[in-house]
């Protein structure tokens, strides 16, 4: 970073004074931070927010008082600017709350490596630093209005299903899950397509997202297991940690996933599940680029695109972080842009089209 550019200022949030020190080393260290100060809570953090006026805001979840949450949703609508969440837990009510907040506009989360006071916290130094400087990116347009509460979905029971024929395929990363949120809720129940979604998430967290949208959607969502079938009427979300492709087995299709090194850096990664959907349903295929960082996402939508699929790219109105979409755009993998709220729709009209035209 040139040294003419001031450093981005910092609040530190968090309950624990020892975190806070902690934190608030890490960031001052790297150089082209600089903390303006620390909040023991969520009300100490809002009040600090309007005195201080920090550029950037990590936000720790469980707090007394105010927690994470809580606070995001005012800081979010009184004073929008980029806020890291920080996670002491991956599973349970812990990995709940922080999609709910990724879905009401944090940039992203780092997760604490061993609970909520981490004596080990400087194991996740970089990557806190890489979400800080993400979040110097983040266009703020994108997160002005918080994420529409869905109703949770009525009671369905989960039938058998048939093999999919037609697939929809879904790359997204900072950002996400609040994308998603907004799209797989807004799905019809009578899709007639499999969903497969690669979100750029560490192992754990993918569990409490399926979990969540499963909650709020007609159309079931599951974190993937290896060697399931593929059905209609379903939605795939790769475990963090894990590539997920799609293969034929005995003619029909199944999932696999696998270990192999990582793709621009993340597994799971988008392009190799986008790469094995288009060798398994052809121009059977839709391929989505989500909000984030990179450009995972752009190879494969081009490979749906050349098997004789469609390519959708989100629009940088809408987008957290346009990298991807722009990347798929400049790769010549989509056919169309849209914005957040048309998404949902323009999926459901062209696998209706598909099942009118190709069977």
């Amino acid at each position: 970073m040139s040294s003419s550019k001031a450093p981005r200022t910092v609040l530190v949030v968090d309950d624990s004074a020892f975190m806070r020190k902690l934190v608030a080393e890490m960031v001052d260290g790297a150089g082209d931070f600089r903390v303006v100060g620390t909040a023991r809570n969520g009300r100490d953090a809002l009040r600090k927010i309007h005195a201080l006026q920090p550029d950037l805001v990590t936000m720790d979840i469980e707090m007394p008082e105010l927690d994470g949450i809580g606070a995001l949703g005012y800081i979010m609508s009184e004073a929008p600017r980029p806020v890291i969440m920080l996670s002491g837990a991956a599973t349970g009510d812990a990995g709940d709350l922080t999609i709910r907040a990724l879905e009401l506009g944090a940039v992203d989360f780092v997760r604490k490596p061993s609970g909520p006071i981490s004596l080990d916290l400087a194991t996740v130094r970089d990557q806190l630093l890489d979400a800080l400087r993400a979040a110097e990116q983040v266009n703020l347009r994108g997160v002005e209005l918080l994420a529409r509460p869905h109703e949770p979905a009525a009671h369905r029971p989960l039938m058998p299903g048939v093999a999919a024929t037609r697939a929809v395929a879904i790359a997204a990363s900072t950002g996400g899950p609040r994308a998603l949120a907004d799209i797989i809720p807004r799905l019809p129940g009578s899709l007639d397509a499999a969903v497969f979604v690669v979100q750029h998430m560490p192992a754990g967290f993918t569990r409490s997202l399926a979990e969540r949208l499963d909650a709020q959607s007609q159309v079931p969502v599951c974190e993937a297991r290896h060697g399931e079938s593929v059905r209609h009427n379903r939605v795939y979300i790769a475990p963090g940690g894990w590539h997920m492709r799609v293969e034929l087995v005995h003619g029909a299709p199944a999932i696999a996933l696998d270990e192999t090194p990582p793709v621009w850096g993340v597994r799971p990664s988008a392009d190799p599940l986008f790469r094995s959907v288009a060798e398994v349903f052809g121009r059977r295929a839709i391929g989505v680029v989500l909000t984030g960082m990179g450009r995972d996402g752009a190879a494969g939508v081009r490979a749906i695109r050349d098997a004789g699929g469609t390519g959708l790219a989100q629009d940088r109105a809408s987008s957290i972080i346009y990298g991807m979409p722009q990347a798929a755009v400049q790769g010549g993998g989509v056919d169309r842009i849209l914005g957040l709220e048309v998404l949902p729709v323009a999926i459901a009209d062209l696998v209706g089209r598909g099942q009118a035209t190709n069977e």
